[in-house]
């Protein structure tokens, strides 16, 4: 019988020897594994219930906080969401069935939770909103927290709570996330589809982008360009057979959707990006910005995060074995979107929606890869003095984003929250009776939705303040409601002489802001018109920039200038 050939037991300088090796530095994904089984089940990462439960705290305070951010937000959604519920709200231009822009596909989602809610709360139609509010909350709870435990799984609980933390905190996304915009439905989606993309199902990754394409906004294609064409390269088969397969299901089902409303068969979809693209549409008749804007604007609502985010390009050559190819495809989103946006002259805060949680991921990797930028590349357990200190900075630089976020967020919801409260005491009024008028002047594109206007409040009419565009214009169930083609609409945004009430006597209440101006308003005269509720209201224009925008304990009131955002009630004569 052969004898075993004996084998001697590895020194411990053999350890050493092989720990020193370039060759074994791998990532979380390169880790290999034990074929006893004992590491089934260990080191897997960030469980869902963590980021379900950090998020579903912040995203239900966003919630019940959150101001609205855009006028479009409340007329092209809030209002006509209000229509298909109570058959009364405001119509915009992009709603007429001549141009048919906006898809009631999307607001029909969005109706599977209002509609019951309405049933449910009777009369308290602000309830409503809220829980479509809540309704949003959930649909991003459940994408972020995948995406969360996608990075843990693939490249360790680091950077996955790096990511997580920032998810929660950061203000663009506490604010995105429970918008009703197709811009934060599309975001939804970016955080999905890129959670299925790590998770190795780039099928489902793609039919997840199609849906935040066509029945979110279809100008998002752009920021999923990436992801798509890498899960093409990997699969082509099977991900371009679902991806046809959801386009198709939803384009016909956006279709028919658009049929029942408009009365005539269009898309909306196409529609949309005929207008702007083809078209050759004029948005920069609702205002230009320079190219800069989004660069501003991405540090007010992410500050650091934002500028760690366009860094991660610049740390990838150091840390291209931990992040490449697979998070570089995920967050190059950020480099596309915000270049091609900058290059479009009108610039709005929710264009940069779908990205938001792509920023705070790339943000993460850069801070999660400090050390490395000082580490001996031959030595990947090097401990010198600049590699402890560069893990050190990590946890002060993600307190700093976060301790600004909260100073941020702070600020924008008690310096601008008083629309929004203001209207609720119309409900303390009711003795103005059955049929009262509310006069909104130049406040009108502060209106926070007919969701906040009581039952005994027959009109909301808008006053001429010198505004020369085109306002929105109550549904005309006479004209045919949803399928009505109103001649005063236009799509050149030229005001129409159906927009204003005329005699400003038939008011009954006025909402009007007061600042620190030498002009006077229609409620400066006391003799007509009474404080019944008064909430101060930041003053942009004579506030700090620093000071308004973040909020700094002991200097933020003081520092500030604020005015009174007024309801007032006619005084009878």
């Amino acid at each position: 019988m052969a004898l075993a050939t004996r084998q001697r037991r590895p020194l411990p300088s053999d350890l050493r020897a092989t720990a020193s090796s370039p060759t074994t530095s791998y990532t979380k994904v390169d880790k290999p594994k034990r074929s006893d089984g004992e590491n089934e089940g260990v080191d897997k990462g960030l469980g869902w219930l963590l980021p379900l439960i950090c998020l579903g705290m912040l995203r239900h305070m966003s919630a019940m906080s959150n101001i609205i951010h855009d006028c479009d937000e409340v007329f092209n959604y809030w209002e006509p969401l209000h229509y298909l519920l109570y058959k009364s709200g405001f119509q915009t231009w992009e709603y007429s069935s001549q141009f048919a822009l906006r898809s009631y596909l999307y607001i029909l989602l969005h109706k599977l939770v209002g509609w019951p809610a309405s049933w449910w709360f009777g009369e308290e139609k602000v309830r409503v909103l809220y829980a479509v509010r809540i309704f949003l909350a959930v649909l991003s709870v459940i994408s972020d927290a995948a995406l969360v435990v996608a990075l843990s799984r693939k490249y360790g609980k680091r950077l996955a709570s790096y990511t997580l933390a920032m998810l929660c905190l950061a203000s663009g996304c506490f604010f995105a996330s429970t918008s009703f915009l197709p811009s934060s439905f599309s975001m939804y989606a970016m955080s999905l589809s890129s959670a299925l993309f790590l998770f190795n199902k780039p099928a489902m990754a793609l039919s997840v982008a199609a849906t935040g394409v066509i029945l979110g906004w279809p100008f998002s294609i752009l920021a999923f360009l990436p992801l798509t064409i890498y899960s093409l390269v990997k699969r082509f088969k099977s991900v371009f057979l679902t991806g046809v397969v959801t386009s198709v299901i939803l384009m016909v089902l956006s279709l028919l959707v658009d049929y029942r409303y408009y009365k005539r068969w269009t898309s909306s979809v196409i529609n949309l990006m005929v207008y702007n693209v083809l078209g050759g549409g004029e948005s920069h008749l609702y205002g230009t910005e320079g190219p800069s804007f989004y660069l501003r604007n991405g540090f007010n609502n992410f500050n650091f995060c934002f500028v760690f985010a366009l860094l991660f390009l610049a740390i990838l050559p150091i840390a291209k074995k931990k992040y490449a190819p697979e998070l570089l495809v995920v967050v190059s989103p950020v480099y596309l979107w915000i270049a091609f946006m900058s290059l479009q002259p009108h610039k709005e805060e929710r264009f940069l929606y779908p990205i938001y949680p792509l920023i705070c991921v790339a943000a993460s990797a850069v801070i999660e890869s400090f050390p490395d930028l000082f580490r001996d590349k031959y030595n990947p357990n090097d401990t010198s003095v600049l590699v402890m200190i560069a893990k050190f900075l990590r946890p002060l630089a993600l307190g700093l984003i976060l301790c600004s976020s909260h100073a941020r967020t702070f600020s924008l919801i008690n310096g601008y929250s008083a629309p929004i409260e203001i209207y609720k005491h119309l409900d303390y009024y009711d003795d103005a009776g059955t049929g009262s008028v509310l006069c909104i002047g130049s406040e009108w594109h502060r209106f926070p939705s007919s969701f906040f206007i009581p039952d005994y409040v027959g009109q909301v009419r808008w006053l001429d303040d010198g505004f020369t565009g085109l306002l929105p214009i109550p549904f005309n169930s006479s004209l045919g409601g949803t399928s009505a083609a109103p001649s005063y609409f236009n799509n050149k945004n030229k005001a129409s002489e159906e927009q204003y009430l005329t005699d400003p006597e038939q008011c009954t209440f006025l909402i009007e802001l007061q600042l620190q101006r030498p002009y006077p308003t229609r409620g400066s005269d006391l003799s007509t018109w009474e404080i019944v509720a008064a909430l101060p209201y930041l003053d942009r224009e004579l506030s700090p920039p620093l000071y308004r925008s973040f909020f700094i304990p002991y200097h933020w009131q003081q520092k500030n200038v604020f005015g009174q955002y007024r309801l007032l009630r006619r005084i009878p004569k």
